[in-house]
Protein backbone atom coordinates (compact mmCIF):
# COMPACT_ATOMS: atom_id res chain seq x y z
CA UNK A 1 0.00 0.00 0.00
CA UNK A 2 2.85 2.69 1.12
CA UNK A 3 4.62 1.85 -2.38
CA UNK A 4 1.27 2.40 -4.24
CA UNK A 5 1.06 5.89 -2.34
CA UNK A 6 4.24 6.97 -3.79
CA UNK A 7 3.70 5.90 -6.85
CA UNK A 8 0.66 7.96 -7.23
CA UNK A 9 2.06 10.74 -5.45
CA UNK A 10 5.17 10.51 -7.87
CA UNK A 11 2.70 10.86 -10.69
CA UNK A 12 0.69 13.63 -9.38
CA UNK A 13 4.11 15.68 -9.01
CA UNK A 14 4.81 14.81 -12.68
CA UNK A 15 1.09 15.81 -13.51
CA UNK A 16 1.75 19.24 -11.90
CA UNK A 17 4.43 20.18 -13.89
CA UNK A 18 4.72 23.56 -15.49
CA UNK A 19 6.21 25.50 -18.21
CA UNK A 20 7.69 29.16 -16.64
CA UNK A 21 8.76 31.48 -19.44
CA UNK A 22 6.61 33.10 -21.91
CA UNK A 23 4.53 31.67 -24.17
CA UNK A 24 5.03 31.92 -27.86
CA UNK A 25 3.32 34.71 -29.93
CA UNK A 26 3.75 35.43 -33.40
CA UNK A 27 4.99 38.60 -33.95
CA UNK A 28 1.99 40.89 -35.27
CA UNK A 29 2.17 42.74 -38.43
CA UNK A 30 -1.69 44.57 -38.99
CA UNK A 31 -0.76 47.02 -41.83
CA UNK A 32 0.08 43.68 -44.29
CA UNK A 33 -3.41 41.93 -43.69
CA UNK A 34 -4.63 44.79 -46.26
CA UNK A 35 -1.56 45.92 -48.26
CA UNK A 36 -1.08 45.40 -51.53
CA UNK A 37 1.74 47.55 -54.05
CA UNK A 38 -0.12 50.28 -55.66
CA UNK A 39 1.23 48.60 -58.86
CA UNK A 40 0.06 45.70 -58.19
CA UNK A 41 -3.59 47.51 -57.54
CA UNK A 42 -3.17 49.58 -60.50
CA UNK A 43 -3.26 46.63 -62.91
CA UNK A 44 -6.10 44.66 -61.40
CA UNK A 45 -6.40 40.79 -60.01
CA UNK A 46 -7.33 37.75 -62.57
CA UNK A 47 -9.55 35.07 -61.33
CA UNK A 48 -6.94 32.05 -61.89
CA UNK A 49 -3.30 32.00 -60.28
CA UNK A 50 -0.62 30.18 -61.58
CA UNK A 51 1.22 27.25 -59.71
CA UNK A 52 3.80 30.20 -58.57
CA UNK A 53 6.17 27.30 -57.30
CA UNK A 54 7.25 27.22 -61.00
CA UNK A 55 6.81 31.21 -61.62
CA UNK A 56 9.87 31.26 -64.71
CA UNK A 57 7.13 29.06 -66.52
CA UNK A 58 5.15 32.60 -67.34
CA UNK A 59 8.25 32.99 -69.43
CA UNK A 60 7.75 29.66 -71.86
CA UNK A 61 12.06 29.05 -72.31
CA UNK A 62 12.38 25.79 -72.04
CA UNK A 63 16.40 26.75 -71.40
CA UNK A 64 15.61 28.09 -68.31
CA UNK A 65 13.68 25.61 -67.49
CA UNK A 66 16.47 23.57 -67.73
CA UNK A 67 19.32 25.66 -66.25
CA UNK A 68 16.93 25.82 -63.20
CA UNK A 69 16.45 22.41 -62.99
CA UNK A 70 20.35 21.23 -63.32
CA UNK A 71 20.97 24.41 -60.56
CA UNK A 72 18.36 22.42 -58.15
CA UNK A 73 20.77 19.52 -58.45
CA UNK A 74 23.81 20.47 -57.92
CA UNK A 75 24.01 23.96 -56.24
CA UNK A 76 26.08 24.13 -53.22
CA UNK A 77 24.49 26.77 -51.16
CA UNK A 78 21.21 24.91 -51.72
CA UNK A 79 23.06 21.64 -50.84
CA UNK A 80 24.16 22.95 -47.39
CA UNK A 81 20.77 24.40 -46.53
CA UNK A 82 19.22 21.18 -46.85
CA UNK A 83 21.97 19.41 -44.64
CA UNK A 84 21.64 22.32 -42.12
CA UNK A 85 17.98 20.53 -42.17
CA UNK A 86 19.31 16.87 -41.16
CA UNK A 87 22.03 18.96 -38.24
CA UNK A 88 18.73 20.81 -37.05
CA UNK A 89 16.75 17.49 -36.61
CA UNK A 90 19.69 15.70 -35.12
CA UNK A 91 20.21 19.16 -33.22
CA UNK A 92 16.67 18.05 -31.48
CA UNK A 93 16.64 15.06 -31.18
CA UNK A 94 19.32 15.16 -28.99
CA UNK A 95 17.47 17.76 -26.96
CA UNK A 96 14.55 14.95 -26.90
CA UNK A 97 16.84 12.89 -24.66
CA UNK A 98 15.82 15.52 -21.82
CA UNK A 99 12.40 13.88 -21.35
CA UNK A 100 14.38 10.64 -20.39
CA UNK A 101 16.57 10.07 -17.12
CA UNK A 102 19.60 12.10 -17.83
CA UNK A 103 22.00 9.41 -15.93
CA UNK A 104 21.80 5.80 -17.26
CA UNK A 105 24.87 4.47 -16.23
CA UNK A 106 25.59 0.60 -16.09
CA UNK A 107 29.10 -0.18 -14.58
CA UNK A 108 31.17 -3.69 -13.85
CA UNK A 109 34.37 -4.81 -12.65
CA UNK A 110 36.27 -7.52 -11.58
CA UNK A 111 38.98 -7.95 -8.76
CA UNK A 112 41.30 -10.98 -8.86
CA UNK A 113 43.38 -10.87 -5.37
CA UNK A 114 46.37 -13.53 -4.69
CA UNK A 115 48.27 -13.67 -1.57
CA UNK A 116 51.27 -15.88 -1.56
CA UNK A 117 52.92 -15.63 2.06
CA UNK A 118 55.82 -17.91 2.00
CA UNK A 119 57.28 -17.81 -1.25
CA UNK A 120 56.67 -21.09 -2.45
CA UNK A 121 53.09 -22.52 -2.46
CA UNK A 122 51.73 -23.60 1.07
CA UNK A 123 48.17 -24.28 2.79
CA UNK A 124 48.11 -20.71 3.81
CA UNK A 125 48.28 -19.55 -0.25
CA UNK A 126 44.65 -17.66 -0.60
CA UNK A 127 43.15 -16.96 -4.33
CA UNK A 128 40.26 -14.15 -4.13
CA UNK A 129 37.95 -12.66 -6.77
CA UNK A 130 35.27 -10.26 -6.13
CA UNK A 131 32.97 -9.24 -9.18
CA UNK A 132 30.42 -6.37 -9.29
CA UNK A 133 27.70 -5.03 -11.39
CA UNK A 134 26.09 -1.64 -10.85
CA UNK A 135 23.15 0.38 -12.73
CA UNK A 136 22.93 3.99 -11.66
CA UNK A 137 20.05 6.18 -12.68
CA UNK A 138 18.79 9.93 -12.10
CA UNK A 139 15.88 11.49 -13.69
CA UNK A 140 15.49 15.62 -13.50
CA UNK A 141 11.73 16.08 -13.25
CA UNK A 142 10.70 18.67 -15.88
CA UNK A 143 9.25 20.53 -13.30
CA UNK A 144 9.61 24.22 -14.61
CA UNK A 145 9.82 23.13 -17.92
CA UNK A 146 13.50 23.56 -18.41
CA UNK A 147 13.89 20.70 -20.83
CA UNK A 148 10.22 20.96 -22.38
CA UNK A 149 11.28 24.56 -23.27
CA UNK A 150 14.83 23.49 -24.71
CA UNK A 151 12.60 21.09 -27.37
CA UNK A 152 10.22 23.82 -28.18
CA UNK A 153 13.18 25.90 -28.84
CA UNK A 154 15.18 23.25 -31.01
CA UNK A 155 12.03 22.14 -32.81
CA UNK A 156 11.34 25.83 -33.68
CA UNK A 157 15.03 25.80 -34.95
CA UNK A 158 14.41 22.70 -36.85
CA UNK A 159 11.36 24.13 -38.72
CA UNK A 160 13.97 27.45 -39.42
CA UNK A 161 16.09 25.28 -40.90
CA UNK A 162 13.18 24.15 -43.22
CA UNK A 163 11.91 28.03 -44.19
CA UNK A 164 15.48 28.54 -44.69
CA UNK A 165 16.37 25.95 -47.23
CA UNK A 166 13.18 27.32 -49.09
CA UNK A 167 14.56 30.52 -48.94
CA UNK A 168 17.65 29.69 -50.62
CA UNK A 169 15.95 27.73 -53.09
CA UNK A 170 13.84 30.80 -53.69
CA UNK A 171 17.22 32.97 -54.10
CA UNK A 172 18.70 30.49 -56.30
CA UNK A 173 16.03 29.72 -59.03
CA UNK A 174 15.79 34.14 -58.99
CA UNK A 175 19.44 34.32 -59.25
CA UNK A 176 19.55 31.39 -61.90
CA UNK A 177 16.37 33.57 -63.91
CA UNK A 178 18.08 37.12 -63.18
CA UNK A 179 21.97 35.86 -64.75
CA UNK A 180 19.80 33.80 -67.61
CA UNK A 181 17.96 37.09 -68.97
CA UNK A 182 20.74 39.31 -67.92
CA UNK A 183 23.17 37.45 -70.50
CA UNK A 184 20.31 37.20 -73.06
CA UNK A 185 20.02 41.02 -72.37
CA UNK A 186 23.77 41.21 -73.06
CA UNK A 187 24.10 39.00 -76.22
CA UNK A 188 20.95 41.23 -77.74
CA UNK A 189 23.34 44.63 -76.95
CA UNK A 190 26.29 42.84 -78.49
CA UNK A 191 24.92 41.67 -81.74
CA UNK A 192 23.20 45.63 -82.02
CA UNK A 193 26.80 47.35 -81.30
CA UNK A 194 28.02 44.81 -84.26
CA UNK A 195 25.24 45.57 -86.44
CA UNK A 196 25.86 49.21 -86.18
CA UNK A 197 29.28 49.07 -86.64
CA UNK A 198 28.83 46.90 -89.79
CA UNK A 199 27.00 50.04 -90.63
CA UNK A 200 28.99 52.90 -89.65
CA UNK A 201 32.15 50.67 -91.09
CA UNK A 202 30.11 51.39 -94.88
CA UNK A 203 29.71 55.42 -93.64
CA UNK A 204 33.65 55.38 -92.99
CA UNK A 205 34.45 53.65 -96.44
CA UNK A 206 32.40 56.07 -98.51
CA UNK A 207 34.00 59.14 -96.25
CA UNK A 208 37.30 58.01 -96.85
CA UNK A 209 37.33 57.13 -100.16
CA UNK A 210 35.43 60.94 -100.73
CA UNK A 211 38.17 62.15 -99.21
CA UNK A 212 41.25 60.32 -101.14
CA UNK A 213 39.62 61.66 -104.40
CA UNK A 214 39.28 65.22 -103.44
CA UNK A 215 35.48 65.89 -103.30
CA UNK A 216 35.15 66.10 -99.20
CA UNK A 217 37.29 67.55 -96.75
CA UNK A 218 38.66 65.24 -94.10
CA UNK A 219 36.44 66.07 -91.03
CA UNK A 220 33.74 64.07 -92.44
CA UNK A 221 36.33 61.01 -92.87
CA UNK A 222 37.52 61.89 -89.00
CA UNK A 223 33.86 62.12 -87.38
CA UNK A 224 32.97 58.70 -89.06
CA UNK A 225 36.12 57.40 -88.00
CA UNK A 226 35.54 58.59 -84.19
CA UNK A 227 31.87 57.06 -84.06
CA UNK A 228 33.05 53.69 -85.61
CA UNK A 229 35.68 53.22 -83.56
CA UNK A 230 33.83 54.31 -80.29
CA UNK A 231 31.28 51.92 -81.45
CA UNK A 232 33.59 49.26 -81.85
CA UNK A 233 35.00 49.86 -78.55
CA UNK A 234 31.99 48.64 -77.43
CA UNK A 235 32.11 45.04 -78.53
CA UNK A 236 34.80 43.97 -76.16
CA UNK A 237 33.17 44.98 -73.32
CA UNK A 238 30.05 43.15 -73.85
CA UNK A 239 32.13 40.36 -74.87
CA UNK A 240 33.78 40.44 -71.24
CA UNK A 241 30.40 41.08 -69.60
CA UNK A 242 28.87 37.78 -71.42
CA UNK A 243 31.96 35.94 -70.24
CA UNK A 244 31.35 36.95 -66.27
CA UNK A 245 27.69 36.70 -66.64
CA UNK A 246 28.58 32.67 -67.91
CA UNK A 247 30.44 32.36 -65.58
CA UNK A 248 28.30 33.35 -62.76
CA UNK A 249 25.79 30.91 -64.27
CA UNK A 250 28.40 27.94 -64.12
CA UNK A 251 29.09 28.64 -60.32
CA UNK A 252 25.29 28.98 -59.94
CA UNK A 253 24.92 25.62 -61.70
CA UNK A 254 27.79 23.94 -59.59
CA UNK A 255 29.92 24.03 -62.70
CA UNK A 256 33.70 24.93 -63.16
CA UNK A 257 33.87 28.49 -64.83
CA UNK A 258 33.86 27.90 -68.79
CA UNK A 259 31.35 27.89 -72.25
CA UNK A 260 27.99 27.21 -71.80
CA UNK A 261 27.25 25.19 -75.18
CA UNK A 262 23.83 25.31 -75.14
CA UNK A 263 23.08 28.13 -74.56
CA UNK A 264 23.68 29.00 -78.44
CA UNK A 265 20.16 28.14 -78.87
CA UNK A 266 18.12 31.18 -78.57
CA UNK A 267 21.07 33.82 -78.39
CA UNK A 268 19.92 37.25 -77.79
CA UNK A 269 16.27 36.36 -77.44
CA UNK A 270 14.24 38.31 -74.69
CA UNK A 271 10.81 37.75 -73.31
CA UNK A 272 8.92 41.30 -73.00
CA UNK A 273 6.83 40.39 -69.96
CA UNK A 274 3.26 41.73 -69.94
CA UNK A 275 1.60 43.99 -67.59
CA UNK A 276 -1.00 41.22 -67.76
CA UNK A 277 1.46 38.95 -65.53
CA UNK A 278 1.06 41.16 -62.89
CA UNK A 279 -2.65 40.24 -62.42
CA UNK A 280 -1.90 36.70 -61.53
CA UNK A 281 0.68 37.71 -58.35
CA UNK A 282 -1.15 37.39 -55.32
CA UNK A 283 0.21 39.82 -52.86
CA UNK A 284 -0.35 38.20 -49.66
CA UNK A 285 2.12 35.41 -50.87
CA UNK A 286 4.29 38.35 -49.05
CA UNK A 287 3.14 37.24 -45.68
CA UNK A 288 4.54 33.24 -46.40
CA UNK A 289 7.85 34.32 -47.44
CA UNK A 290 10.33 31.94 -46.83
CA UNK A 291 12.83 34.40 -44.75
CA UNK A 292 9.63 35.58 -42.87
CA UNK A 293 8.62 32.18 -41.91
CA UNK A 294 12.51 31.73 -40.56
CA UNK A 295 12.51 35.09 -38.55
CA UNK A 296 9.23 33.90 -37.05
CA UNK A 297 10.78 30.56 -36.15
CA UNK A 298 13.72 32.07 -34.66
CA UNK A 299 11.37 34.42 -32.48
CA UNK A 300 9.88 31.01 -31.05
CA UNK A 301 13.20 29.59 -30.47
CA UNK A 302 14.16 32.76 -28.39
CA UNK A 303 10.94 33.11 -26.87
CA UNK A 304 11.39 29.25 -25.63
CA UNK A 305 15.18 29.53 -24.16
CA UNK A 306 13.94 32.71 -22.05
CA UNK A 307 11.57 30.27 -19.97
CA UNK A 308 14.68 27.81 -20.36
CA UNK A 309 16.87 30.44 -18.18
CA UNK A 310 13.71 30.82 -16.22
CA UNK A 311 13.82 27.39 -15.08
CA UNK A 312 17.34 27.84 -13.53
CA UNK A 313 16.10 30.39 -11.15
CA UNK A 314 13.66 27.26 -9.18
CA UNK A 315 15.21 24.03 -7.51
CA UNK A 316 16.11 21.15 -9.31
CA UNK A 317 14.12 17.99 -8.29
CA UNK A 318 16.03 14.42 -9.06
CA UNK A 319 15.02 11.43 -8.63
CA UNK A 320 18.53 8.96 -8.11
CA UNK A 321 18.65 5.69 -8.09
CA UNK A 322 20.93 3.02 -7.75
CA UNK A 323 21.04 -1.36 -7.89
CA UNK A 324 24.66 -3.50 -7.31
CA UNK A 325 25.28 -7.01 -7.05
CA UNK A 326 29.02 -7.36 -5.72
CA UNK A 327 30.22 -11.66 -5.88
CA UNK A 328 32.61 -12.81 -3.77
CA UNK A 329 35.00 -16.09 -4.25
CA UNK A 330 35.46 -16.59 -0.48
CA UNK A 331 33.01 -18.80 0.82
CA UNK A 332 32.93 -17.45 4.23
CA UNK A 333 31.87 -13.97 2.70
CA UNK A 334 27.81 -13.62 1.45
CA UNK A 335 27.18 -11.92 -1.81
CA UNK A 336 25.34 -9.19 -1.62
CA UNK A 337 22.69 -7.26 -3.22
CA UNK A 338 22.37 -3.17 -2.54
CA UNK A 339 19.36 -0.80 -3.62
CA UNK A 340 19.36 2.54 -2.98
CA UNK A 341 16.50 5.33 -4.26
CA UNK A 342 15.41 8.50 -3.08
CA UNK A 343 14.62 12.22 -3.97
CA UNK A 344 17.38 15.10 -4.86
CA UNK A 345 16.78 18.46 -4.55
CA UNK A 346 19.81 21.19 -5.47
CA UNK A 347 19.58 25.08 -5.24
CA UNK A 348 21.60 27.50 -5.38
CA UNK A 349 19.89 31.13 -3.99
CA UNK A 350 22.82 33.16 -3.33
CA UNK A 351 23.48 32.56 -7.84
CA UNK A 352 20.10 34.11 -8.18
CA UNK A 353 21.50 37.72 -9.49
CA UNK A 354 23.13 36.21 -11.73
CA UNK A 355 20.25 33.57 -12.84
CA UNK A 356 18.24 36.74 -13.06
CA UNK A 357 20.30 39.05 -15.11
CA UNK A 358 20.62 35.83 -17.64
CA UNK A 359 17.05 35.59 -17.80
CA UNK A 360 16.94 39.65 -18.56
CA UNK A 361 19.97 38.60 -21.46
CA UNK A 362 17.67 36.29 -23.38
CA UNK A 363 14.67 38.67 -23.01
CA UNK A 364 16.45 41.37 -24.36
CA UNK A 365 17.52 38.87 -27.36
CA UNK A 366 14.02 37.51 -27.99
CA UNK A 367 12.86 41.81 -28.17
CA UNK A 368 15.76 42.25 -30.58
CA UNK A 369 14.75 39.63 -33.07
CA UNK A 370 10.79 40.99 -32.64
CA UNK A 371 12.18 44.13 -33.99
CA UNK A 372 14.33 42.52 -36.42
CA UNK A 373 11.30 40.00 -37.59
CA UNK A 374 9.23 43.66 -38.45
CA UNK A 375 12.34 44.88 -40.24
CA UNK A 376 12.13 41.98 -42.42
CA UNK A 377 8.61 42.15 -43.31
CA UNK A 378 8.63 45.76 -44.02
CA UNK A 379 12.19 45.06 -46.13
CA UNK A 380 9.94 42.42 -47.72
CA UNK A 381 6.80 44.78 -48.94
CA UNK A 382 9.40 47.39 -50.38
CA UNK A 383 11.59 44.77 -52.26
CA UNK A 384 7.88 44.12 -53.78
CA UNK A 385 7.27 47.60 -53.87
CA UNK A 386 9.77 48.55 -55.61
CA UNK A 387 10.17 45.62 -58.74
CA UNK A 388 6.17 46.05 -59.06
CA UNK A 389 7.22 49.84 -59.79
CA UNK A 390 10.24 48.80 -61.62
CA UNK A 391 8.52 46.18 -63.73
CA UNK A 392 5.45 48.83 -64.89
CA UNK A 393 8.02 51.69 -65.51
CA UNK A 394 10.38 49.82 -67.40
CA UNK A 395 7.89 48.32 -69.72
CA UNK A 396 6.48 51.77 -70.07
CA UNK A 397 9.87 53.02 -71.12
CA UNK A 398 10.20 49.94 -73.29
CA UNK A 399 7.26 51.38 -75.43
CA UNK A 400 8.96 54.56 -75.78
CA UNK A 401 11.76 53.58 -77.00
CA UNK A 402 10.76 51.13 -79.23
CA UNK A 403 9.36 53.85 -81.02
CA UNK A 404 12.05 55.95 -80.92
CA UNK A 405 14.32 53.51 -82.34
CA UNK A 406 11.72 52.97 -84.94
CA UNK A 407 12.28 57.01 -85.31
CA UNK A 408 15.56 56.57 -85.44
CA UNK A 409 15.84 54.13 -87.65
CA UNK A 410 13.74 56.65 -90.63
CA UNK A 411 15.67 59.23 -89.73
CA UNK A 412 18.79 57.60 -91.06
CA UNK A 413 17.00 56.28 -94.24
CA UNK A 414 16.33 59.99 -94.79
CA UNK A 415 19.47 61.33 -93.89
CA UNK A 416 21.53 58.80 -95.86
CA UNK A 417 19.48 59.26 -98.61
CA UNK A 418 19.78 63.29 -98.25
CA UNK A 419 23.71 62.82 -98.47
CA UNK A 420 23.82 61.16 -101.28
CA UNK A 421 21.87 63.37 -103.22
CA UNK A 422 23.86 66.40 -101.64
CA UNK A 423 20.64 67.84 -99.84
CA UNK A 424 22.45 67.54 -96.46
CA UNK A 425 26.14 67.60 -94.86
CA UNK A 426 27.43 64.07 -93.27
CA UNK A 427 26.70 65.45 -89.71
CA UNK A 428 23.15 64.98 -90.11
CA UNK A 429 24.15 61.16 -90.80
CA UNK A 430 26.38 60.54 -88.07
CA UNK A 431 23.83 62.33 -85.51
CA UNK A 432 21.17 60.02 -86.89
CA UNK A 433 23.45 57.04 -86.96
CA UNK A 434 24.09 57.63 -83.55
CA UNK A 435 20.83 58.17 -82.17
CA UNK A 436 19.93 54.62 -83.59
CA UNK A 437 22.29 52.87 -81.71
CA UNK A 438 21.29 55.00 -78.70
CA UNK A 439 17.56 54.43 -78.88
CA UNK A 440 18.31 50.44 -80.25
CA UNK A 441 20.51 49.53 -76.65
CA UNK A 442 18.33 51.70 -74.71
CA UNK A 443 15.41 49.49 -75.66
CA UNK A 444 17.20 46.69 -74.91
CA UNK A 445 18.18 47.81 -71.50
CA UNK A 446 14.16 48.49 -70.44
CA UNK A 447 13.40 45.06 -72.04
CA UNK A 448 16.28 43.35 -69.78
CA UNK A 449 14.90 45.69 -66.38
CA UNK A 450 11.53 45.07 -67.23
CA UNK A 451 12.07 41.29 -67.07
CA UNK A 452 14.67 41.26 -63.80
CA UNK A 453 12.03 43.61 -61.68
CA UNK A 454 9.27 40.75 -62.64
CA UNK A 455 11.70 38.42 -61.28
CA UNK A 456 12.49 40.37 -58.85
CA UNK A 457 8.39 40.57 -58.42
CA UNK A 458 8.22 37.26 -57.67
CA UNK A 459 11.14 36.45 -55.57
CA UNK A 460 9.55 39.13 -53.48
CA UNK A 461 6.00 37.76 -52.89
CA UNK A 462 7.39 34.27 -51.87
CA UNK A 463 7.49 32.23 -55.10
CA UNK A 464 9.85 30.03 -56.48
CA UNK A 465 10.44 27.27 -53.73
CA UNK A 466 8.95 23.79 -53.68
CA UNK A 467 8.02 21.23 -50.34
CA UNK A 468 7.89 18.32 -52.21
CA UNK A 469 11.41 18.63 -53.32
CA UNK A 470 13.54 16.29 -50.86
CA UNK A 471 16.87 18.89 -49.35
CA UNK A 472 19.08 15.73 -49.85
CA UNK A 473 19.75 14.06 -52.61
CA UNK A 474 19.42 10.47 -52.92
CA UNK A 475 22.93 9.78 -53.61
CA UNK A 476 24.06 12.56 -50.86
CA UNK A 477 21.71 10.56 -48.47
CA UNK A 478 23.43 6.70 -49.21
CA UNK A 479 26.91 8.48 -48.91
CA UNK A 480 26.00 10.11 -45.54
CA UNK A 481 24.52 6.41 -44.50
CA UNK A 482 26.76 4.33 -45.58
CA UNK A 483 29.71 6.84 -43.46
CA UNK A 484 27.04 7.34 -39.97
CA UNK A 485 24.04 5.56 -38.93
CA UNK A 486 21.57 8.50 -39.88
CA UNK A 487 18.74 6.09 -38.92
CA UNK A 488 15.38 7.67 -40.20
CA UNK A 489 16.97 11.47 -39.59
CA UNK A 490 17.46 11.61 -43.47
CA UNK A 491 13.96 11.03 -44.22
CA UNK A 492 11.67 13.72 -44.78
CA UNK A 493 8.78 14.05 -42.22
CA UNK A 494 5.57 13.94 -43.13
CA UNK A 495 4.97 17.25 -40.74
CA UNK A 496 7.32 19.59 -43.47
CA UNK A 497 5.06 19.93 -45.79
CA UNK A 498 2.99 21.98 -42.71
CA UNK A 499 6.36 23.37 -41.46
CA UNK A 500 7.16 24.97 -44.77
CA UNK A 501 4.00 26.27 -45.56
CA UNK A 502 2.28 24.43 -49.05
CA UNK A 503 0.52 26.93 -51.41
CA UNK A 504 -1.57 24.55 -52.83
Amino acid sequence: MPNCCYGLGLLMLLAGCTQVGPDFEKPQAPWLDGWSTPMLEQAGRSATTPDLRQWWAVFADPMLDALIAEADANNTNLRVAGLRIAEARAQLAIVQTGRYPQLQQLSAQSLYLKQNQSGTATARDSVFWQSSVGFDIGWEIDFWGRFSRAIESADALYFASQANYADAMLLLRAQVADTYFALRTAEARLDIAQENAKRQARSLEITERLFRHGEHDELDWQQARTQYLATLATIPEFENQLNALRNVLCSLLGRPPGPLPQLQAGHGQLPLPERAILQDVPANLLQRRPDIRAAEQAVAAQSALVGVAEADLYPQLSLLGSIGWTFLSASHLPNTFDLAAGPSLIWNPFDYGRRKNAVRVEDARLQQLIELYHQGVREAAREADDAASGLVRSLQSATIRDQASQAAQRSLTLASSQYREGFADFQRVLDAQQLLLQQQDGYLVSRGNAVSSLVTLYKALGGGWDTRRAPIDPATRQHMQQRTDWGELLDVPASSAHAQGETE
